[in-house]
Formats: structure tokens, sequence, C-alpha cells
């Protein structure tokens, strides 16, 4: 818990810039929380109730590929869906993130 309180606290500009478009129910009213410790591992982004998980993959993900399927399987394994999105798709397919998040939430 103090961890996911940290990392709230030292988001990253792509966190900063997806938690913009989701938080306070901005996404058809669902309501995220961010870094939330699911298991062992802690997720940038979740709708709790809709069991959605959405991670951003900076470039540490780049050689992190293993760890990134266990961590997937792992929150799978309990219910959830992952979507996982690049650094470089926030910065520029913002828009294409909120769809895809959208779709996923609408079960498509």
């Amino acid at each position: 818990m103090e961890r996911a309180r940290k990392l709230r606290c030292e988001q990253t500009i792509p966190e900063a810039t997806v938690w913009k478009r989701l938080r306070a129910r901005r996404l058809n009213g669902v309501k995220f929380t961010r870094q939330v410790p699911i298991g062992p591992y802690i997720a940038d982004f979740v709708a709790r109730r809709e069991k959605l998980a959405i991670e951003l993959d900076g470039r540490s993900h780049d050689y992190s590929g293993d760890y990134d399927q266990r961590r997937d399987a792992f929150m799978v394994g309990l219910g959830y869906r992952v979507l996982r999105f690049s650094n470089r798709e926030v910065s520029t397919n913002l828009d294409g993130i909120a769809s895809a998040i959208d779709h996923a939430l609408k079960g498509q």
C-alpha cells in the first residue's frame, strides 16, 4: 500500500495525461482508481467494478516482457481484463486509447 501511495504522488507525464481522461468518472461515468494493488502487483489504473486494468508501458517495459506476461496472467486469473498502452501511444493517440478503453468497458 505504501508503494502504491508513493507511485500516486510520483506519477509520470503519460500517467498524468491518461488520469486526466479517466478521473472523476470522465469516461462514461466509470470510476477508475490509480496505482491499485492487485496481489503482489500494482496496476496503473483500475475500474474495480468492471474488473478492467489499464497498464502504461514506458521504456523500462522494453525489457520486461516475461514479467509483464506473468503480471497480466495473474490479473486475468482474478477475472480482470488488462489493456496495455505504450507511453508513445499516450502522446500520439490519446483519443484512440480512450476509445479502446470504452470498447473494453462495453465488452467489445
